[in-house]
Formats: C-alpha cells, sequence, structure tokens
C-alpha cells in the first residue's frame, strides 16, 4: 500500500523501506527470527556431504540411534496388541462431551493405568549408550581414548575444563550472579538492583540476542517469563492462541494410546512431586496437545532421530498409508514430563506455556534422548562429565569404579530430565537460565561433575552403588551457582 504513495520515489525505495521497518518496529522482529533461526539450525555442511550428514555426520551414530528407534516403536507396539488397543481412534461424542468440560480439572480423572507401563526409563536408555562402539576402532589400539574408562566408550570430543572456563567465563568468580549471596566483589543487593534496571531495558528494547547475552548472568524472578519468551521469540499472537485451541480440539476429537502413557507419566512423576503435583491439570494440557502437534516433526531435520510411522490398519507395509505417529513423532519416556513442569511456575496462560515449552523441546530437549555426536547431545554429556570426573577427581572416580558404582549410573538420570525433580525450582531455574543464555547443554554435565566434587569426602567413604546413591539421593539442597563457579574457577587445572 505505502508503495503507491506519491511522496515515495524509486530512487530512495530501498532507504524508504528501511525507514518504515524501523519506524514500525518490523526490524526488531525481524532480526529476533533471523536470530532465533540462527540458534536453532545447525551449521551449514559441507556442499558435497549427503544429506542425512545434517542429522549427523557419523553413520554409526545414525545406525544406533535407527535400532532404539525399532525397539521403542516395538515396544509400543507389542502393548498394543497385548492390551487390544488401537494407536488411535475417534472418541464417542460424549466421550468428547466429557473431556471438554472437564478440560481445566483432568487430574482429578483417575482412569485405570495399571496395564499400562513407559515405554522405556531413562535406565534403559543408558544401557543402549554404554553398548555404542566407533567400528573405526574396534580392532585397532586407540591410544588416544584407551585411557578412558567409564562407562561411555566412543571416541568424542569434548570440552576440558580451560576450554569451559573460556566459553562459561560470565560465571567468572568476579562477575555478579544471580543466585549467590555472598559475592565479595559486589553486595548482592546493589548487583541485583542494576541487574533487574538492566534486566527491563532489555525487555523494553525487545532485542533476542540481547535478552540471551543477559541470562548468562541469571534472571530475576520477575523478569524470566517475558525474557525466556523474548529469548526464544514467543509472542503469543492470536494466531498462536488459535493453533493452540486447534490442537486442543485435536485431542477431543481422538483418543491416541500414548495419551494412556502421558497420564501415567504425569501420576508416576510430576504428581508425586512436592513442587510439582499442583500443575497436574496444565501438565496433561500441554502434553496431549504437544504429541498432536505437527509442526514438532520439522525438528527431526537437525535431529539425528526420525519420527515413527505407523499404518492405516490393514495398509501395512503401503508407504502411501503410513503415517507419523505420535502425530508430533515423539514417543514420550518415563518422566518426560518434567520438561514441562518447571515452566508452569512461569507461565499460567495455556497456550503460551504451550509454546515455550515446544521451543523449548525442539532446541534443546531432543538432544537428551537421541543417540548423537551432537556437544548438546546425550552422548556427548555422558562423556563430559566422565572426563571431567576422571581428569579432576581421579581417586574419587576409581574408587567409584572399583566398588561397582560408576558415576554414570547416577548421574544419568539428572541430565536426562536437565536436573527437573532433582533440584529446588527456584536453583533449576537458575540453571536453564544458562541454558538458555549459552544456548548449550554442555552446563548440565558440569553442574553433575560439580555435584560429586562437593560430596566426594561423603563418596570416598561408600562401598557399594547403593551407599553412593543414598549420599546423592537429595540434591534439593543444593545452591547450583556456587556449585558451578567453584567447580569451574576454583578448581586447580
Amino acid at each position: 500500500v505505502s508503495v503507491h504513495k506519491p511522496e515515495i520515489k524509486l530512487e530512495s525505495l530501498k532507504e524508504d523501506i528501511k525507514d518504515f521497518l524501523k519506524t514500525s518496529g518490523w526490524e526488531k522482529k525481524l532480526q529476533n527470527a533471523v536470530y532465533s533461526e540462527l540458534n536453532v539450525f545447525p551449521s551449514p555442511c559441507h556442499p558435497a556431504a549427503p544429506p542425512e550428514h545434517i542429522k549427523e555426520p557419523l553413520a554409526y551414530m545414525r545406525k544406533a540411534q535407527g535400532s532404539w528407534e525399532k525397539r521403542i516403536l516395538k515396544s509400543l507396539n507389542s502393548m498394543c496388541t497385548e492390551l487390544g488397543i488401537p494407536l488411535a481412534q475417534k472418541r464417542p461424542v460424549n466421550e468428547q462431551k466429557e473431556l471438554l468440560n472437564k478440560w481445566n480439572e483432568m487430574g482429578t480423572d483417575e482412569p485405570d493405568l495399571s496395564l499400562f507401563r513407559p515405554v522405556y526409563a531413562p535406565k534403559d536408555f543408558l544401557e543402549v549408550l554404554m553398548n555404542l562402539r566407533n567400528p573405526n576402532y574396534e580392532n585397532g589400539e586407540q591410544p588416544s581414548f584407551r585411557n578412558h574408562l567409564g562407562l561411555i566408550q566412543v571416541p568424542l570430543k569434548v570440552k576440558d575444563i580451560p576450554e569451559l572456563k573460556e566459553d562459561f567465563s560470565e560465571l567468572g568468580l568476579n562477575i555478579g550472579q544471580l543466585g549467590i549471596d555472598d559475592s565479595a566483589q559486589v553486595p548482592p543487593e546493589f548487583f541485583e538492583n542494576e541487574h533487574v534496571r538492566v534486566g527491563q531495558k532489555v525487555l523494553a528494547e525487545q532485542d533476542s540476542a540481547a535478552a540471551q547475552q543477559y541470562v548468562r548472568q541469571g534472571c530475576p524472578t520477575a523478569l524470566r517469563a517475558d525474557l525466556w519468551a523474548l529469548i526464544l521469540n514467543i509472542s503469543n499472537q492470536p494466531e498462536d492462541i488459535l493453533y493452540y485451541e486447534q490442537l486442543k480440539s485435536n485431542v477431543i476429537q481422538h483418543d491416541l494410546l500414548v495419551d494412556s502413557l502421558i497420564y501415567k507419566d504425569v501420576k508416576l512423576t510430576a504428581s508425586n512431586d512436592d513442587y510439582y503435583f499442583v500443575f497436574e491439570d496444565y501438565l496433561y494440557q500441554v502434553l496431549l496437545c504437544f504429541s498432536r502437534d505437527t509442526s514438532v516433526l520439522e525438528h527431526f531435520t537437525y535431529s539425528s532421530a526420525t519420527p515413527p510411522k505407523s499404518y492405516i490398519r490393514g495398509k501395512l507395509g503401503i508407504e502411501e498409508y503410513a503415517v507419523f505417529y505420535p502425530p508430533n513423532g515423539v514417543i514420550p519416556f518415563h518422566g518426560f514430563s518434567m520438561y514441562v513442569a518447571p515452566l508452569c511456575f512461569l507461565y499460567h496462560e495455556p497456550s503460551k506455556l504451550y509454546q515455550v515449552f515446544r521451543e523449548m523441546y525442539v532446541r534443546f530437549f531432543f538432544r537428551l534422548h537421541s543417540i548423537s555426536s551432537h556437544a548438546s547431545g546425550i552422548v556427548s554429556l555422558c562423556l563430559l562429565f566422565e572426563t571431567l570426573l576422571q581428569t579432576h577427581l581421579p581417586q574419587l572416580f576409581y574408587h567409584l569404579r572399583e566398588i561397582g558404582a560408576q558415576p554414570l549410573r547416577i548421574s544419568f538420570k539428572w541430565m536426562v530430565r536437565a536436573f527437573s525433580g532433582y533440584l529446588a525450582t527456584d536453583q533449576l531455574l537458575l540453571l536453564w537460565d544458562r541454558i538458555l543464555g549459552y544456548n548449550s547443554l554442555e552446563i548440565l554435565a558440569v553442574l553433575a561433575a560439580a555435584v560429586f566434587a562437593f560430596r566426594a569426602v561423603n563418596l570416598m567413604e561408600v562401598t557399594s552403588l547403593a551407599a553412593a546413591e543414598a549420599v546423592l539421593a537429595d540434591l534439593s539442597t543444593l545452591k547450583v551457582m556456587p556449585l558451578l563457579q567453584i567447580f569451574l574457577f576454583a578448581t586447580v587445572t
């Protein structure tokens, strides 16, 4: 429309458009959208690289992920057959009405889930990762790797403490942090007041990149919800709310087998958690909608995983009758609902809570349950954790290994759930601030190693895996930021 105005001259069109973008606020929106894409999508491969390299460059990792997916699908299908329940069916009209009426109080519903079992639990996944091998190394000597005595036996490059110090430099001992009460350099209340002022300015500017840099020092509680939404480029426009409503109507109309897995998971995890049981209804809403959201399928272009397919009844093996199942391509496992639970503290509007979770999942959480060589992938995190312990606490590492208490057997469940359900919520949110700020999950492995370092004296005295687990059973009193700082910056390297 503007282009037809007489004052718009063709020779100055480019400048006029730039001015229009600035004054209308669209320049910021475009910048944030581009920044968001850069954060999510992998850097371009070599032009000659085959397309599957974008998903995962190492063939043996792709193969392992493929056979793991087959195993999950087999587990799901056999449950289907045993229980005589279809993967998906239309709900009868009276059931649809009933579900719609109790949409906000699904937690009161007590369906009989005794026959359903989680498709897999983290410990099953760990067994698979322990058996990963690079076939090129099978016969030959592997001098650089021979001395790794942990459970993960694949040679991936992980960072050492000097590199981590450089990457996480904003966590340094002389830099103000939220989550540290007694910084000697700056009185905490002075730092906090100033940090809140800067945070408000960052929000006013609506700049995703600035927000991401800002949260590396932690988010003030009052600003966290808005800052995270800005980093994840979520605006909750009318069309987003409409999209969420469409997902909700899909839930109302169709009953999926995975719905029962979601119910069961929430009942087994969040409903028993002192912090999260109050959000039970939110969790059902978000997870049931998530399972129907086909836009989640886009993340499979840069994930090593492939969405599982199912065939319309009676058409087994005929490709044109294959559909992704569940529609979002993600089969929930034991503990999956804990990725959503902490976000319920920040967002009370269902469509916004939903979008933030979906974005957190397609940026970060999917990496915690797929086999890949990515630096934020669970294999690299396990290896980073074991390498840090073996290098910096060799006596503790050997002691635990000798008594059959390999440290990874204890820390794996923390990392797979990004510590959700293990740390107190205020501490967990400070940790997730840093995941967003550094656009990386590596801090999970660093924190896991720091927890072992913190409890090292007690752990040196245990004589069994059960005793070691008992020492580390309760992390709810830990303060995340001091642990990370001491481990990274006060460890002699």
